[in-house]
């Protein structure tokens, strides 16, 4: 009896450890930035122009405006929650060779932008995107597409759920930051334990523009059930696109699909005859 006693002491003492190291540390679960970059878009055949944004608080954010060669409207890019800018140049090339020119920014901690990254700090850091690209470039909110990918997705939808874009291409979503976690560590009490919210659900269903919900049924990181709740939750018109692969490469094991499916989704909601205006 007394080892039985000791033994669920030394597990209750353990998985409290373990509860209070995910407390302290859950933003280096959450946000992986790599600081230096690893190509540029020249490098790959792509002329780009070095941005910087200021944000709210003030801070500095580094981007790159890659413009295509018969542009029909202009990308806002929000990536995932690793690496930075440089590691999104095959998603890049995909939406420029659709006729889209893209803004792609590094959230605050990332790449060469300033500060360190938090919630509220990437949201900041999306509004300062889409104010560059509306106010300094000119760029009309009906000739924008926004776009996330995975955490990307997240920052996507409150921005979109602010402004009116052309339209929203969510890919990977995850329904809200506690959703997920529970579902990757269901034996922790994460829902008490996060202060992240990205709620991506409550986010569009306040959109005014329509969506395309793009995921992978063999997603191993966020479940597909994810993206068909934040497809459900969205105001018509929306559309979903299943595609086939993992988190990071779905996209690319289901090229054909997925560029059929943009390009039918941005025909519709902004023609190449936008690039003739």
């Amino acid at each position: 009896m007394r080892s039985l006693l000791n033994f669920l002491l030394w597990a209750v003492i353990c998985y409290g450890a373990i509860v209070a190291f995910m407390a302290l540390t859950q933003s280096r679960q959450i946000f992986f930035p790599i600081s230096a970059l690893a190509t540029t878009p020249a490098v790959h055949g792509m002329p780009y122009e070095d941005v910087w944004l200021d944000t709210e608080d003030g801070l500095r954010l580094h981007a790159w405006l890659i413009p295509a060669p018969k542009e029909r409207g202009v990308l806002l890019f929000f990536h995932g929650n690793a690496g930075n800018i440089s590691h999104r140049i095959d998603s890049i090339r995909i939406f420029r060779e659709l006729g889209l020119s893209v803004l792609i920014v590094d959230y605050r901690g990332y790449g060469q932008s300033d500060g360190r990254p938090t919630e509220q700090g990437t949201y900041l850091d999306a509004q300062a995107a889409w104010d560059w690209l509306r106010d300094a470039r000119g760029v009309p909110p009906e000739r924008i597409v926004i776009f996330g990918r995975s955490l990307g997705s997240a920052i996507a939808a409150w921005l979109a759920a602010r402004e009116r874009p052309a339209a929203v291409i969510l890919e990977s979503a995850f329904t809200s930051a506690p959703d997920l976690a529970a579902d990757l560590m269901p034996w922790l009490p994460v829902r008490w334990l996060l202060r992240f919210d990205y709620d991506t659900r409550a986010a569009v269903a306040r959109f005014k523009s329509p969506v395309l919900v793009v995921h992978s049924r063999q997603d191993e990181i966020v479940p597909f059930a994810h993206g068909e709740a934040v497809f459900a939750a969205a105001p018509e018109p929306r559309y979903l696109l299943t595609i086939q692969g993992g988190h990071n490469d779905g996209f690319i094991r289901s090229r054909t699909e997925y560029e059929r499916g943009l390009e039918d989704f941005l025909d519709r909601y902004l023609p190449l005859t936008a690039a003739l205006d």
